[in-house]
């Protein structure tokens, strides 16, 4: 095969593709990937020649070897909506790869370190292969050293479903329902992003198909995962986590506005606020700022002042709430009118007893 440049980069980024178990590709997927990898590395797309040829290399004159399966499956057409035959091209043998290195002892022991974090979670120790993997590395896993609150899921086997599906960039059919109509299923096809907790509950976040629309699903809501391994995986464009950095919980509104949200927390909660807070905005006022808002507010003896800023949503409003007479919002009258009417009912619901 004559000498190209960039030839090792597209024989690691095949390698990686035809070990794949959750997706199919043929040529043109593994033409439209592979150059999508070579562009963002700044290097010159290839031909669909350049693949074919590559792949015959490298089952057939490369000192690898590689055994190569080459089989069809039923399709539907992007053009005509008919079902069609689409060849694709995979390792006879998933674990199979050019580029297999022995670990180092130190590799084996951050591994072992690795292993022993991911068995905390629940759900993942049912992750497929992934004990056969830890045997097969020779890895060994030591006394737990780091320790999580769990969180319990009625079907344990979600977490891990949902984490495969993510790492191996695939989209998924979602068949779940909502706490008031438990006997409706419902259903919706996602391109799932990130597996968030919150206040001892798992999310899934994800973009609808059909509109790209970023949506958060509760785990103990979904009822069964399919996976669409046909289907184009659409990646998020950017940091999802930034999308987060705004807001307490999951709740995402793309149409309200980020605020300054200043609060008095009496000296029974003040440390606790102080030392734990409710959000990464959290400021502390000291100082001339301090000054100036007990004279402002001199009914508000002791405590302290802070502020955050968020995009209001229901996590906000429950945990502003959540310290009762401890916490007082002083601004924005919206979001103060808010919990007043949170705390007002709660306070009518006793009242009722």
């Amino acid at each position: 095969m004559p000498a190209n440049k960039n030839a090792v980069t597209r024989y690691f980024i095949l390698d990686k593709l035809l070990a794949n178990r959750y997706h199919h590709y043929s040529t043109e997927d593994l033409l439209r990937l592979v150059n999508e990898e070579l562009v963002e590395m700044g290097q010159e797309p290839v031909s669909r020649r350049t693949i074919e040829l590559d792949l015959h290399y490298l089952e057939w004159e490369s000192p690898f070897m590689a055994e190569i399966d080459h089989y069809q499956i039923d399709d539907i057409s992007q053009r005509t909506q008919k079902t069609i035959k689409k060849s694709c091209h995979r390792y006879a043998d998933p674990s199979f790869s050019i580029f297999q290195q022995k670990l180092k002892d130190d590799e084996k022991h951050l591994l072992g370190e690795a292993f022993t974090l991911i068995g905390q979670f629940d759900g993942l120790p049912n992750l497929e292969g992934l004990e056969s993997l830890r045997k097969s590395l020779n890895v060994k896993t030591d006394r737990q050293i780091i320790s999580f609150t769990k969180n319990p899921l009625e079907n344990s086997n979600m977490l891990g479903e949902l984490f495969t599906r993510i790492a191996q960039r695939q989209v998924v059919e979602l068949h779940y329902h909502r706490f008031d109509t438990p006997d409706e299923d419902r259903k919706t096809v996602v391109h799932p992003y990130l597996l968030k907790e919150y206040n001892r509950r798992w999310y899934l976040i994800g973009a609808a198909d059909n509109d790209g629309k970023i949506l958060s699903f509760a785990l103990d809501r979904i009822d069964k995962v399919v996976p669409l391994p046909a289907k184009e995986y659409i990646p998020y464009d950017g940091d999802l986590n930034e999308r987060f950095e705004d807001i307490i919980g999951v709740s995402l509104y793309d149409d309200r506005p980020l605020q300054t949200i200043l609060f008095w927390v009496s000296d029974y909660s003040k440390e606790y606020v102080a030392t734990k807070p409710l959000h990464d905005s959290q400021r502390h006022y000291k100082g001339e700022k301090e000054k100036e808002l007990r004279q402002q507010y001199p009914m508000l003896e002791g405590g302290y002042f802070f502020s955050i800023e968020c995009i209001e949503n229901y996590e906000l409003i429950r945990e502003l709430s959540s310290f009762g007479k401890d916490l007082l919002v002083l601004s924005p009258t919206d979001i103060q009118q808010k919990v007043r009417d949170r705390v007002a009912a709660q306070f009518q619901a006793y009242q009722a007893l």
